[in-house]
């Protein structure tokens, strides 16, 4: 039992939607939370509001209560639980941390005798009050920028007068970075005062001298009830100060910084965290270290707290920080805690990485037209990728590899800036591909210096780009026949992927990989251990990386590859990779829901996936994981190794998805539906045909593959058009068009952005209503697991509708067809799992948009919503294993679910909000309403067309 006995039930707020500045990386540390209190037999209650997470499921709690984050809502639960001993707000982010300080000012907590466990709100109070946090700084000797405190727009004004720019101008009480901006010019300092006083929400703001080109380090700390502190990692930021962390690209370990400066960090933060209050718990700790060689350091900001890096620092290290700091809320101490890893040690250690981590942000700027892409205070990632390798340049291709951008990882891809002028402009204002515009720089003779002198990353990465450089410049002197062995491995032991070697050598990436396969230079696998292989690790968490082979005493040749393949039958789940607009959390649900159904049909599981934020990635989610990119080359060479069943790729959203082509080429087994049926769906062209086939009524449409043939379509469908490209997600380029120009215009644009790409083009329904259905199909039972209707008309993207379960004004006759249609379909394409369909409905006829045999956003949704594990079923369909009739579907629902999409646009103020078939929302709560008298479904209603867009 815990060392604090009197804890026996523990409520933990979690984070609610995703927004930008606050991602799954809460999800992961309050699913982590969860699991390590109920192993203390500690009963667990959570709130929150996100239907799309793995938090959220009925397996993660013993009540799981999906209410909006509100006292309202705590006090509810609270009559509810009387029984609630303690509350844990330090795993859901500074949604968490703000409505437990509410709660606390308005005595919630006092009135029913709820203690605060993980930190102190007067801790809390000192970090988050930035006057308060530079006076304790100043009195225990820790080093500050100049910096003052203003709450109204005179003081502001004289404190810039008294400071002079740059500034930054930092807003009290938010999160990501949110009202927080540098400001180069007196003409500019009015604007961003007033904006950073009206989004704090007590109306402050701290005024700093700018630290401009200093470097920035992070650490992620621990501390026990007995004051133990262990340094669980040291990040360090390629970006100078200027840009938010969760903007930069970050390494660990530390590369620049000197023994003796890292020990007086270590020493600093240390310090930071035991002034600030008497807690046990995680925290973070963010300094400034000037680029000379004084190395003076200064301290920006502490949070009380697991944050964003903590995840990342778990996923580097491999020491879990969530569920340790759980343990150490619940009164354990360190010592008495086992490495997670290993088990046969201490939690009280500190990592030792032999391997070098990369973390790059994902951006999507494209679905934010016009706005500013300049990275600064104010963060505007919607997600994050993170690389492992033996060195630097090996992790940061990998990070690279992993974004799906188009892009197969530094340069030797024909993609890269070749205008001196852009180059200098991107390079001056970082924007979300300055890690590519770099290497362009060093590609097109840029001297080091002034690369430097622009962005003040420091020389030592600098070179390693440099190096990079000139290593794909020898290579392309040769041709696949006349590489050398020693040339190819250093190359591979550098990152490159088979794809860029290839594009050095002019020949084909299949060339690349055979003339490996006949050289042996094969990937080898090897453990994130935590301890640099000083013990041995019990999990099974590996990344892959290429070594000089070793000579054995009889000349046999030999790498060292530490993943051993066990005799089991074996599944691999592809993951879907960095989290983005169109393609978020709810596919890590459906990934974790469908490890854990595989382990149930006795097969060993193992897990593809690159993300640092999400629970699949957490190392005992599966039997195995390998944290790689969801990218051909390392997938397939995983294949080579472990010798699955098969491979699902119907979870992991469109990014597994289109690896489907690739596995079925190969021969590999694509468990679930077939490669054949989801190009069918995925082909608007054939799709359409066999809709016809069938008699299933669709809107007139066309396809097009150039201008000219769709300005042809035009004369013989009526505008409005709707024009789609095929295999994209998130309705990425959809465009709704009233005239032959707008047409145009559109065409050419997306075939510029997506060449080759086959485009449907539609007659638009216009006014009609948009539903969608979710079924489970085993190839001759098709089970129907949920209809909604979307509030908005037809024509705003379903990601972007406010969606109803069930339906709220569709006549039997429209919910017949719905149903007739569904299982016409299922049954027509051969699906094998899950299947989302898309409807439009007008003068009570039920026309397909378009079929998805893969799990759609939705689908986690509907599985909260009726209380039914129905991705454990479905993979159990795609396995074989069951047949839909098997199951006893019993959905429970009294009333009405919304699902609310939640949109970032505060991140990007001058973007137009117009809503249509493009998804713009980056996350999503969920609402239960007793019947549609209730005032939130009236509100809802009457705004449905607030925002639509053609």
């Amino acid at each position: 039992m815990p060392k604090n006995n009197k804890l026996k039930s523990i409520l933990i707020i979690g984070s609610g939607p995703i927004v930008i500045g606050q991602a799954c990386e809460f999800d992961y540390s309050g699913s982590q939370a969860l699991r390590s209190l109920r192993e203390d037999g500690i009963e667990t209650i959570l709130i929150n509001s996100n239907p799309a997470t793995i938090m959220t499921d009925p397996v993660m709690a013993d009540h799981v209560y999906l209410l909006p984050l509100t006292t309202k809502s705590l006090v509810k639960i609270l009559k509810e639980h009387p029984q609630i001993d303690a509350v844990l707000p330090t795993m859901g982010g500074q949604t968490a941390l703000n409505l437990c300080i509410e709660a606390d000012e308005k005595g919630i907590w006092k009135d029913f005798d709820v203690e605060i466990i993980g930190v102190d709100i007067d801790a809390i109070n000192i970090t988050e009050d930035r006057e308060k946090f530079r006076e304790l700084m100043l009195k225990i000797g820790i080093g500050m920028a100049p910096q003052a405190t203003a709450t109204s727009f005179l003081q502001g004004k004289e404190i810039a007068q008294q400071f002079g720019f740059p500034l930054v101008i930092r807003a009290s009480y938010t999160l990501g970075g949110a009202g927080a901006s540098i400001v180069y010019k007196p003409e500019d300092f009015d604007k961003q005062l007033s904006h950073g006083l009206e989004i704090s929400p007590i109306h402050e703001v701290m005024i700093d001298k700018a630290l401009m080109g200093w470097k920035e380090y992070e650490l992620e700390l621990l501390r026990d009830k007995n004051d133990n502190v262990v340094i669980i990692c040291t990040i360090e930021n390629m970006d100078p100060m200027g840009i938010h962390t969760g903007d930069s690209i970050t390494v660990a370990p530390a590369m620049t910084l000197s023994d003796t400066t890292f020990q007086r960090m270590r020493d600093m933060a240390i310090h930071m965290m035991r002034s600030i209050g008497d807690f046990a718990g995680g925290c973070n700790v963010q300094f400034a270290v000037s680029p000379d060689e004084k190395e003076d350091i200064i301290a920006i900001e502490i949070n009380p707290r697991v944050s964003r890096s903590s995840a990342l620092a778990s996923k580097a290290t491999g020491y879990p920080i969530a569920k340790i700091a759980s343990k150490l809320a619940i009164g354990y101490t360190l010592d008495e805690l086992d490495n997670q890893i290993t088990k046969s040690t201490s939690a009280l250690f500190e990592p030792t990485l032999d391997y070098v981590i990369v973390k790059i942000p994902r951006w999507n700027f494209d679905k934010f037209e016009g706005s500013d892409r300049t990275l600064g205070l104010q963060m505007k990632s919607v997600g994050e990728v993170m690389g492992i390798g033996r060195s630097f340049q090996e992790a940061l291709h990998k990070a690279t590899q992993s974004l799906e951008i188009k892009r197969n990882g530094l340069g030797a891809d024909g993609k890269g800036y070749t205008n001196y002028d852009t180059i200098i402009e991107k390079l001056t204002n970082a924007s979300w591909d300055r890690v590519f515009t770099i290497y362009d720089a060093i590609q097109m003779g840029i001297p080091l210096s002034r690369i430097h002198d622009i962005t003040k990353i420091d020389m030592w990465f600098l070179k390693q780009f440099e190096e990079l450089n000139a290593l794909e410049k020898e290579i392309s002197n040769f041709k696949i026949d006349t590489l050398s062995r020693d040339l190819l491995l250093e190359a591979k032991q550098k990152g490159f992927a088979d794809r860029q070697i290839a594009h050095m050598l002019d020949c084909l990436e299949s060339d690349v990989y055979n003339k490996r396969d006949e050289l042996k230079v094969n990937r080898v696998y090897k453990l994130v251990d935590t301890c640099a292989a000083e013990f041995v690790a019990q999990t099974p968490y590996f990344y892959s990386t290429f070594e000089s082979d070793m000579q054995l005493a009889n000349g046999e040749r030999f790498a060292q590859n530490e993943s051993k393949v066990s005799d089991k039958k074996k599944v691999i789940v592809l993951g879907s990779g960095p989290n983005r607009i169109g393609q978020g959390i709810e596919f890590d649900y459906c990934c974790v829901h469908g490890v854990l159904a595989a382990a149930e049909c006795g097969y060993e599981t193992i897990m593809i996936n690159c993300n640092p934020e999400t629970v699949s990635t957490d190392f005992d989610t599966a039997d195995k994981l390998y944290f790689e990119p969801v990218f051909w080359e390392h997938i397939y060479d995983i294949i080579r190794h472990e010798k699955p069943e098969g491979v699902i790729v119907q979870l992991g959203g469109q990014t597994a998805l289109k690896l489907a082509e690739k596995l079925d080429r190969y021969g590999v087994k694509i468990i679930g539906t077939s490669y054949k049926a989801l190009d069918l769906a995925e082909d608007r062209g054939s799709f359409s045909r066999l809709l016809q086939e069938n008699n299933i009524p669709y809107p007139e449409f066309d396809v097009a593959e150039t201008a000219e043939e769709a300005l042809a379509v035009a004369d013989r469908l009526d505008f409005p058009i709707l024009v789609r490209p095929s295999y994209v997600l998130g309705g990425q380029g959809m465009k709704i068009v009233i005239n032959k120009d707008e047409l145009e215009e559109t065409v050419v644009d997306l075939l510029r952005k997506i060449p080759n790409n086959k485009l449907l083009l539609d007659h638009y329904l216009d006014g009609a209503i948009e539903a969608e259905a979710d079924a489970i199909c085993d190839g001759e039972n098709v089970y129907i697991i949920g209809i909604m209707e979307h509030i908005e008309p037809c024509g705003i993207h379903s990601g972007d509708s406010n969606a109803t379960l069930p339906p709220f004004n569709l006549g039997d006759l429209v919910i017949q067809q719905i149903k007739d249609h569904t299982h016409k379909i299922a049954l027509a394409l051969n699906t094998v799992g899950l299947i989302n369909i898309q409807f439009a409905i007008k003068d009570d006829k039920v026309y397909i948009i378009e079929a998805n045999p893969r799990a759609s956003r939705t689908v986690p949704f509907i599985a909260k919503a009726y209380g039914e594990p129905y991705v454990n079923y479905a993979t159990k369909v795609m396995l074989g294993e069951k047949k839909v009739t098997d199951f006893d579907f019993k959905p429970k629902l009294d009333g009405y679910a919304i699902k609310q999409p939640v949109f970032s646009f505060n991140k990007f103020p001058n973007v137009n909000k117009a809503l249509g078939p493009e998804m713009k929302s980056t996350g999503e709560s969920i609402l239960f309403i007793d019947s549609l008298k209730d005032d939130a479904f009236y509100d809802l209603y009457a705004r449905r067309k607030m925002y639509l867009s053609k």
